[in-house]
C-alpha cells in the first residue's frame, strides 16, 4: 500500500519558547520580535536602533553604548471559523459528503510568544549581541468528528531561532551588522486515514497518520543603516531562507481490513524551506516631538513550494505552491513628555497561500493590523513598552484535494474560513 500525500512540517520550543498561533503575520510566520515595533506595526524596525529591533536588522545595535537587554512577551488571541461548504470522500467508486461536524470553532489555537535580544560594545566601532526568536509557528487542531479530519486534525510548529550578531559602525552615518542563526524545530502532524466498510466491518472507524519530528538548522541574515541627516534614517535587511531537515517517526495505526497491511511505526525525514526576507524603510523625525516610520517586506514564500518526506520503503510530496508577497506598515511615534512616547500604525499584509489548494493546516487569509503602543521611561536606564494589535482576515476559502491508497480512494475539500486577532504585547529594555 502507498499512503500519498504524507505530509510533515517543521516546528516548536526551546526553553522557554512555546507554542503560538500563525495569526499575526502571513502564513506561520511570526512578527512578534519587538514590542515596541509591535505599536506602530512594524514599520520603523529595518530603521530604528537598538536591541528590541535586532530580529528586523543587525546593524541597529550598532549605536549601543555599553550594554543593553530586551525582553518581550505577546499573547496571542485568534477568534477563527471555519465552515464546510460542499466536501466529498471517494471510496472505491462511491462518493459521499464527509460526515461530521461541518461548522468548526477555534481550530488555530491561541499563544504566548517570548523573545529576548542582548547587546555589548567591544570598543568605539563594534558591537556584539545575541537574540532568541520564534519566527515561524503555527498551532491549528480539530476534534476528531470535523469534516477536516482526512486533511488535517492536529499540526504544530514552532521554531526557536538563536542568533548571534556583529555590528560595524563604517563611518558617522553608516552602520553594518551580520547574524548568524543557529533553529532549532520540531514537528507534529496528525490527520485520519478513511478506512472501507466491508460486511466484517460494517461501521469500521477512521485511521490515524502521526509524523512528528524534530531538527536544528542554520541560517544567516544581512543589514545596514544610514543616516543621510540627524533626521533621518534609511535602512535595510536581508534575511537567507533556510532549507529545514526534521527526522522522526511516520505512525499509521487504526486501519482495517484490507487496509491492514498499511499499519506501520518507521523513521522518516521530511524537508522545508521557509523563505527569504528583504525588508527597506526608513525614520524621520518631523520635529522633536513626531517621528514617521515606513518600511516595504518582501517575502520570498516561493521557496515553501512542497513538503517532502521520506522513510524505508517509500515517500511523498505535498505540494504548497505559495507565493511571494509584499507587505507594506506606516506608523509613527509621539513624545508627550520626556518619560511617555505614544505610538500607532498600519499594516496591509496579503497571505502567500494559493487560494486553489488552500488546506486547512493553514487556513490564511490577506489580513489587515491596527496597532496602538507606548513606552515609558520608568528610570534612566529602564525603558518599558506596551503595544496593542488588531487584525482582520480577509474570509479566505479552503480548496484541497488529496488521494489515499494509490488512489483507490480520494477527498476533495471545500470550505470558508473567517476570523480576526488580538495581540497584546508587554515588554522592556535595559541598558548599563
Amino acid at each position: 500500500m502507498s499512503l500519498t500525500r504524507n505530509r510533515l512540517a517543521a516546528g516548536v520550543a526551546l526553553l522557554t519558547l512555546a507554542a503560538a498561533t500563525q495569526a499575526s503575520a502571513s502564513a506561520f510566520y511570526l512578527q512578534e520580535q519587538s514590542v515596541r515595533g509591535a505599536g506602530r506595526a512594524y514599520s520603523g524596525e529595518v530603521a530604528d536602533t537598538g536591541v528590541g529591533s535586532l530580529w528586523w536588522n543587525p546593524a541597529s545595535i550598532a549605536s549601543v553604548e555599553k550594554a543593553e537587554i530586551y525582553g518581550g512577551l505577546h499573547y496571542v488571541g485568534v477568534e477563527s471559523h471555519v465552515k464546510n461548504t460542499g466536501s466529498t470522500i471517494r471510496r472505491s467508486t462511491t462518493t459521499t459528503g464527509i460526515s461530521g461536524d461541518q461548522d468548526v470553532s477555534g481550530p488555530i489555537k491561541n499563544g504566548v510568544v517570548p523573545n529576548f535580544a542582548a547587546a555589548y560594545r567591544l570598543n568605539d566601532k563594534i558591537v556584539v549581541g545575541l537574540s532568541v526568536a520564534a519566527p515561524y509557528n503555527f498551532t491549528t487542531e480539530y476534534n476528531t468528528t470535523s469534516w477536516t479530519r482526512y486533511d488535517a486534525l492536529k499540526s504544530r510548529l514552532t521554531t526557536a531561532d538563536i542568533q548571534a550578531t556583529v555590528a560595524y559602525r563604517l563611518t558617522d552615518t553608516l552602520d553594518l551588522g551580520l547574524g548568524v542563526d543557529a533553529i532549532y524545530s520540531d514537528a507534529e502532524l496528525t490527520n485520519a486515514l478513511p478506512n472501507f466498510p466491508t460486511p466484517f466491518n460494517p461501521t469500521a472507524q477512521d485511521g490515524k497518520q502521526k509524523l512528528k519530528g524534530d531538527g536544528w538548522d542554520y541560517g544567516w541574515n544581512v543589514g545596514a543603516q544610514w543616516r543621510p541627516t540627524s533626521k533621518l534614517t534609511f535602512g535595510a535587511s536581508y534575511r537567507a531562507k533556510v532549507k529545514r531537515t526534521l527526522k522522526g517517526d511516520v505512525t499509521v495505526s487504526g486501519l482495517t481490513y484490507p487496509l491492514t497491511t498499511g499499519n506501520m511505526v518507521t523513521k522518516a525525514q521530511a524537508t522545508i524551506t521557509t523563505p527569504w526576507t528583504a525588508t527597506v524603510g526608513a525614520r524621520w523625525a518631523v520635529n522633536d516631538r513626531l517621528t514617521v516610520n515606513g518600511s516595504v517586506s518582501r517575502l520570498g514564500w516561493s521557496e515553501f513550494d512542497a513538503i517532502r518526506v521520506t522513510y524505508a520503503g517509500g515517500g511523498s510530496t505535498s505540494i504548497q505552491d505559495y507565493k511571494d508577497i509584499t507587505t507594506i506598515a506606516v506608523g509613527a511615534d509621539y513624545k508627550l513628555t520626556d518619560k511617555v512616547t505614544v505610538r500607532g500604525g498600519l499594516q496591509r499584509d496579503p497571505t502567500p497561500t494559493p487560494d486553489n489548494d488552500r488546506t486547512s493546516r493553514v487556513p490564511d487569509g490577506d489580513r489587515w493590523m491596527y496597532a496602538v503602543g507606548a513606552t515609558f521611561q520608568t528610570t534612566p536606564k529602564l525603558q518599558l513598552d506596551t503595544a496593542l494589535n488588531y487584525i482582520a482576515f480577509n474570509s479566505s476559502n479552503i480548496n484541497r484535494s488529496d488521494t489515499f491508497y494509490s488512489g483507490a480512494a480520494a477527498t476533495s475539500l471545500s470550505g470558508r474560513v473567517s476570523g480576526h486577532a488580538l495581540v497584546m504585547s508587554v515588554g522592556g529594555r535595559y541598558s548599563f
